[in-house]
């Protein structure tokens, strides 16, 4: 298998978002459990199903709001993917579990959790997958700071860790768009592509800035990418295909068997 399908999808911890307002009348969600959440949880879970790999940002890891659920176990087991893994960023005990998530149907051979520069709260997973030739792909999901000095130490640490892999997929929540310099600048840097100043994600009732990005080291083939209409989150999914070169494959086989229980990569 050559071809990977990937998305990546800022589900608010599983608040549907359909106007500014909501930031304020919806508040109490980010610290109280709602019936709502659930529902809506299930129907990203139904999107996800189509996917073979999936980054996911502002996933509770199981809290208060979320009634305890870990929302990406919940993720996987209702999208059915046999493998996840969480990070949590910013762990405020029993109130919130601020984490980045992880979905995929091949077994990593690795993965790593990296603290992002700035103030506590900010990560990036890298899971490393076995090629042929003794090759590997390495992806990486990341959430970004909303402060523009931070966020410029973050992709300065991207860059340099872009440049470990000759193969390498970075995807998620950037908080910046493609007129960003520090963006720009990291692009420029590792020979990416994919920065398309037309994918636009946010706000998802009516999308005007592309926060989301899914980019790919100069090796890999884009076969498509799109920004899907799938408005449960503040925030539209953003989805890309992607190929690998001749001769390399993936080893091991991607499954998508629906009815695989979830379990942890870690």
């Amino acid at each position: 298998m050559r071809q990977l399908n990937l998305l990546s999808y800022n589900v608010q911890a599983g608040i549907y978002s359909r106007q500014y307002s909501d930031y304020l009348t919806n508040s109490w969600k980010h610290v109280l459990p709602h019936p709502e959440r659930l529902v809506n949880l299930t129907r990203i879970a139904q999107l996800l199903r189509r996917f073979d790999l999936v980054g996911l940002q502002e996933v509770d890891a199981g809290s208060l709001r979320s009634s305890y659920v870990d929302q990406i176990q919940y993720l996987a087991r209702h999208g059915a993917f046999p493998f996840s893994y969480r990070q949590v960023n910013r762990n405020l005990g029993p109130f919130a579990q601020h984490s980045n998530g992880l979905l995929c149907r091949l077994r990593p051979r690795e993965i790593e959790e990296h603290k992002l520069p700035g103030l506590p709260g900010r990560g990036a997973v890298v899971a490393e997958f076995t090629l042929t030739e003794g090759q590997v792909l390495a992806v990486v999901i990341v959430h970004l700071a909303l402060g523009w000095r931070a966020r410029r130490r973050q992709l300065d640490f991207l860059a340099r860790l872009a440049q470990c892999y000759p193969y390498i997929v970075m995807m998620g929540d950037f908080n910046c768009g493609c007129d960003s310099r520090g963006l720009r600048s990291m692009v420029r840097r590792t020979a990416m592509r994919g920065l398309d100043c037309e994918l636009k994600t946010f706000p998802s009732w009516r999308p005007r800035h592309n926060l989301d990005h899914i980019l790919v080291s100069e090796p890999l083939k884009t076969v498509s990418a799109r920004v899907i209409d799938y408005a449960l989150s503040d925030h539209l999914p953003i989805s890309m295909t992607i190929e690998l070169p001749e001769p390399l494959r993936f080893e091991g086989a991607w499954t998508h068997e629906t009815s695989l229980p979830a379990s942890s990569a870690a």
